[in-house]
């Protein structure tokens, strides 16, 4: 192509043009561009080739306004099969988009003349044909490749500063407006910045003609992209000062947007406003001042809402961040200070709260030209209002009084009299921690965290701190997070020692019972100490050994944390082996409780080993055989224990079930009074967990359902013939396969000769009917349930000792649990029973939700 070009190119400059436009733009950028540069100023060329380029440029824009004649030095379009005969719409289009396509070549021949690094060309010779693609800017905007093309003509030439290069932008300003909103990226609005001193050529005070520039710019005003880069707010605070009406309409709508704004976008207006107030002419900054700033100090004080206010003063910010520029901090203080102090005394507590809030922002507030008498006075007035605000009687406002003098004394602690600050700490431990707020009680952790970062503070700290350890065991959960987090941030800092906060023993009581996000954090606090990762793992475990024999439940949830607070898969596996290890070998010095704790420890590690990472299974069957496991049994003294042990078989160990099965339904018959023991509910939902994994679920149905029979036989028995003894005891009852070879006649409810009494057969019937419904509750449990061959027969059972209970005022669990099953089972009916009345199904079905729904909310 360039040597085809080249060829043209010493025939004439209007054949080299014909020649160029028959390629794409694409295709023949590079060749364009090595030969118009090579061009030199001597050359004919330099004179002949913007000539031609205006004709065809002309030409070519005449025939895009006037698609019946195409320019002579095109090629005829080709045109398609089926399109229709010659002079159709279809060959008219095609028409259009080859002179557009033509024109872009063009524009970009014209751009690389003006840019020629040779100066080969004069800019009076090509003015006109960039003037010609100029004004014909909005003619082309189906293209925006071309639009691009021109564009990138005009903005050299401004940037070159060319001649008339104000004749270039009229078109110009307005595309890369439209342009930088429509497209959303920061290289447009770059553009627009470099190009922002063009717009001063502009009469913004004529409507008529400026109406549409100036929609633009408003737009700009509102836009993300220019409140969020650095050169769109420069252009925006460039164009407040073009004009007047200009700075009015853009604080306008700066304000009007305020109530919505996010925070990145209210501080984007900030920056704005402060950089426009900055640059502008003085009698342009009275407009900022009093048309704009004195009304947003004044709604900030009385707005109705806290958001609102907020929003208000992050755009002050702008300005309260610059306040060591000159002037600004005497333009704040005199718009503050008139109402600031007055607002702060007021019975509004929204105004003494919207007050406070400004006072902390501009917080020294001084004249910068009064004497450094009145500077102190004016200081001990605020220290006077912000200790007085402490004790006032909305506990918002002592909230962030308090939270708010704390961020006072970090930033100025230096230039603070120290009578002052001892006085004002004191009385934050003394008072505001035991006040009955929990929101004071709150800002008085977090402000004294945050006071904590200067190290000015950790002298008086060292000592007052102790007072705040009672907030450790805080009704409040914030509060006792915010406490754990001023405890970790004392164990990083060497002058302190966090147990002299809050003792070890309390830390410990709060660890074993409080809620994760507490507990976890007090794990991550004494991780160092007790499972401290540059110690042998041996000592690492001793340590751990040492906290379980202290405290076994805290131990316990100790190391529940312990895999998800970083501590490695070996060591975690290591500790396992090191707690079960120690059970086993039968140490007596071991006390009950401990052992539980050794248990509850191992399960936890296990658990968040096989969450974290699914490969630690195999090392897991490895570490802990099933012999070994069944073995932890006998070990295990109370219920909870055993519930460890059962968890931890279900899942490592589940195909061993049948060595501990007699076990399991010794455990699940021998329920009386489950349903008001939670400590043995845990234990029985660790069973049905481990039964459920090792496909014995059938055993326990079955176990249920003649433990219930026998129970509803003696209800028959004991309070006559209100159900036909029929549908309590069937000599037939049929037997599934699993059942008839399974060992579970072992362990079958009590036979004759043991015979208990009627209430003691009743109660444990409660603890298998709560059982029934806890199991309803799980998925996969329920699914079993429905599919067990006994469940009809169950249900049969459940049924008769649910209507004892009813007629006999006796205990609900058996109704709930028969209903709930009922219901499970007619809908699973609903679906595969197609002989069922639809009718009678819903009658059934709505007659069930009714009783269960009543029974639940009597219950």
């Amino acid at each position: 192509m360039e040597k085809r070009l080249r060829s043209s190119l010493k025939t004439s400059a209007e054949e080299f043009l014909s020649s160029a436009v028959k390629s794409t733009l694409k295709s023949s950028k590079p060749s364009l561009k090595t030969i118009v540069n090579s061009v030199k100023p001597s050359s004919d060329l330099s004179s002949s080739l913007p000539l031609a380029l205006l004709h065809s440029i002309l030409h070519h824009t005449q025939s895009f306004q006037n698609p019946s004649t195409s320019p002579s030095n095109s090629p005829p379009p080709k045109r398609q099969r089926g399109n229709g005969p010659p002079g159709s719409d279809s060959d008219s289009d095609q028409q259009q988009h080859q002179i557009l396509a033509s024109l872009q070549v063009l524009s970009h021949v014209l751009h690389l003349c003006v840019l020629s690094p040779k100066k080969a060309f004069s800019a009076s010779d090509l003015l006109p044909a960039a003037q010609a693609l100029h004004n014909s800017l909005i003619l082309f905007e189906s293209d925006p490749v071309l639009c691009l093309e021109v564009a990138g003509v005009c903005e050299s030439w401004w940037k070159e500063g060319l001649i008339e290069r104000e004749t270039l932008i009229s078109q110009l300003l307005p595309f890369l407006l439209s342009r930088s909103l429509t497209l959303k990226k920061k290289v447009d609005v770059h553009r627009v910045y470099m190009l922002r001193e063009a717009f001063a050529l502009f009469d913004f005070d004529d409507e008529e003609s400026i109406g549409d520039l100036r929609m633009l710019l408003m737009r700009c005003v509102v836009s993300p992209l220019y409140l969020k880069t650095e050169d769109g707010q420069r252009f925006l605070s460039f164009a407040f000062g073009l004009s007047r009406q200009l700075m009015k309409s853009g604080l306008a709508v700066v304000k009007a947007q305020i109530p919505f704004g996010r925070k990145s976008v209210l501080e984007g207006f900030g920056g704005i406003l402060f950089r426009a107030w900055r640059e502008v002419e003085d009698d342009l900054r009275g407009e900022i001042e009093d048309g704009f700033m004195q009304g947003i100090v004044d709604c900030a004080i009385h707005a109705a809402s806290s958001a609102f206010a907020a929003s208000l003063r992050k755009v002050l910010g702008g300005f309260i961040t610059q306040r060591t520029t000159q002037g600004v901090e005497k333009l704040l203080f005199g718009l503050a200070e008139p109402m600031i102090f007055r607002s702060l005394q007021v019975a509004n507590s929204n105004v003494r709260l919207n007050a406070l809030h400004l006072l902390l922002d501009l917080f020294p507030m001084e004249d910068p030209d009064a004497t450094k008498e009145e500077k102190d006075k004016l200081l001990d007035k605020q220290f006077y209002l912000l200790e007085k605000l402490m004790s006032d009687e909305c506990p918002e406002v002592r909230s962030v009084a308090v939270e708010g003098l704390c961020r006072v004394f970090y930033l100025f602690w230096e230039v603070i009299p120290s009578p002052t600050i001892t006085k004002i700490i004191t009385k934050i431990f003394n008072d505001m921690s035991h006040e009955s707020c929990s929101e004071v009680r709150l800002s008085t952790v977090n402000g004294i965290t945050y006071l904590l970062a200067n190290p000015q503070s950790h002298g008086i700290l060292k000592v007052l701190l102790p007072r705040l350890g009672h907030l450790m065991l805080d009704s409040v959960t914030s509060v006792r997070v915010a406490m754990v987090d001023l405890l970790l941030l004392l164990r990083d800092v060497r002058t302190f020692q966090f147990n002299t906060v809050v003792s070890l023993d309390v830390l410990l009581s709060v660890l074993a019972s409080d809620q994760t996000n507490v507990a976890k954090g007090i794990a991550r606090l004494l991780m160092p100490s007790y499972f401290p990762s540059r110690k042998r793992a041996e000592e690492a475990c001793t340590r751990c050994r040492t906290l379980i024999n202290r405290n076994p439940l805290a131990g316990a949830r100790f190391c529940e944390f312990l895999v998800s607070l970083g501590a490695t898969v070996q060591s975690a596996l290591q500790l396992v082996e090191f707690f079960l290890n120690s059970i086993l070998s039968g140490d007596d010095k071991l006390e009950d409780n401990q052992i539980e704790g050794l248990l509850l420890a191992s399960y936890y590690l296990c658990k968040d080993l096989v969450a974290a990472d699914s490969g630690c299974m195999a090392s897991l069957k490895e570490l802990l055989p099933g012999e070994k496991l069944k073995s932890l049994l006998a070990f295990a003294p109370t219920a909870q224990a055993q519930s460890a042990v059962f968890d931890i078989l279900a899942m490592v160990s589940p195909e061993t079930v049948s060595d501990v099965l007699e076990d399991c339904m010794s455990l699940v018959v021998n329920c009386g009074g489950l349903p008001g023991d939670e400590g043995r509910q845990v234990e029985m939902r660790s069973v049905h967990k481990l039964l459920l994994s090792s496909n014995a679920f059938s055993d326990l149905i079955g176990t249920f359902t003649s433990t219930l029979q026998k129970t509803a036989y003696r209800c028959q028995i004991n309070f006559g013939d209100e159900v036909e003894r029929k549908n309590v005891y069937s000599a037939t009852r049929k037997k599934s396969k699993s059942s008839r070879n399974s060992s579970s006649a072992k362990w079958k409810h009590v036979s004759e000769k043991n015979a208990i009494s009627f209430e003691e057969d009743y109660s444990v019937a409660v603890g298998i009917a709560w059982q029934i419904k806890d199991l309803l509750v799980i998925e996969d449990a329920r699914k079993a349930m429905l599919e067990s061959s006994d469940i009809e027969e169950l249900c049969i059972a459940l049924k008769v000792v649910s209507q004892t209970s009813i007629l006999q005022a006796m205990d609900v669990y058996p109704v709930l649990a028969y209903t709930s099953l009922a219901l499970h089972m007619t809908l699973r009916n609903l679906d595969t029973d197609a002989q069922m009345n639809d009718t009678e199904a819903r009658t059934y079905l709505l007659s069930l939700l009714i009783l269960y729904s009543s029974l639940q909310s009597d219950y």
